[in-house]
């Protein structure tokens, strides 16, 4: 896989600084019980450790963690109470995803806090829709609980770090309902879960990340939480795999032949 650039860390930067899912601190820190900052996502302190070294860039999703192993809560078990009810694992991430997706509305941090950034956990989340029926949340957000409770349903996730965003990866190899299937660490079969709109599928890859540029991914296990702890691996890049039985790299070709078809249709009925 191609090494990341200085430049291209120094654009992924400065879109966590300035996008839309920014993370720029307030005047007030908020250090959680594990020591993170949950206002920057930047340094071994931040909620995703994001850190530079000589040119290229690697995170960590380090508030995950506070959601597995010895700390799993209420988001691990909304995921495992999936496992009975859908056995196939493709029709299981399809439920936890719209799960998500239907359960947070996005609002940003700083309507919702008054921050440029404040990440919440995936129990947090999870707490705020057992008790309102529904969270809020931003991109970050969604990605976290997303990657738990894909956790606690049986299946592999990430998350993955783009420019001015962050979502989840799920690891659901042959899954056709996608516009992009994903190879990380060389291995394919990983499915963008985007569920920041409404009426997003599970493994639509929004458009402005299709080519995988500047995409880092970190595979979510059980791993020490604190603050300072070391990365337990490197951040890698995502290279694209193609894409679902439809939805692939040649859909435009078929959107093109099917519109030919009926073209042709619509002038032999004439005829």
């Amino acid at each position: 896989m191609k090494v990341i650039t200085l430049l291209t860390v120094a654009v992924m930067l400065v879109g966590l600084m300035f996008g839309t899912c920014s993370a720029v601190p307030s005047e007030n820190f908020y250090p959680d019980d594990w020591k993170l900052y949950r206002n920057k996502a930047w340094d071994l302190d931040g909620f995703f450790q994001v850190t530079e070294k000589h040119g290229t860039a690697t995170f960590r999703p380090a508030i995950a963690f506070e959601s597995l192993g010895g700390y799993a809560n209420l988001a691990y078990e909304l995921g495992e109470n999936f496992i009975k009810d859908y056995p196939d694992d493709h029709q299981r991430a399809e439920a936890v995803f719209q799960y998500v997706r239907d359960h947070v509305r996005y609002q940003s941090d700083l309507d919702q806090f008054g921050s440029d950034e404040f990440a919440q956990n995936a129990d947090e989340l999870a707490e705020n829709i057992r008790e309102k029926g529904r969270a809020r949340g931003d991109c970050e957000d969604y990605a976290i609980l997303l990657a738990v409770m894909f956790r606690g349903a049986g299946l592999r996730s990430a998350v993955v770090l783009a420019p001015e965003h962050a979502a989840a990866l799920v690891y659901l190899p042959g899954y056709k309902g996608a516009n992009m299937v994903w190879e990380l660490k060389g291995e394919s079969g990983w499915i963008w879960a985007e569920a920041t709109g409404g009426r997003n599928p599970l493994g639509w890859t929004p458009e402005q990340y299709i080519h995988g540029e500047g995409l880092l991914a970190y595979e979510v296990t059980e791993e020490p939480v604190g603050a300072g702890e070391p990365p337990a691996e490197q951040a890698e890049q995502l290279a694209g795999g193609g894409g679902g039985a439809f939805f692939g790299r040649s859909s435009f070709i078929i959107v093109i032949f099917l519109m030919l078809m009926l073209s042709m249709l619509g002038r032999a009925r004439r005829g």
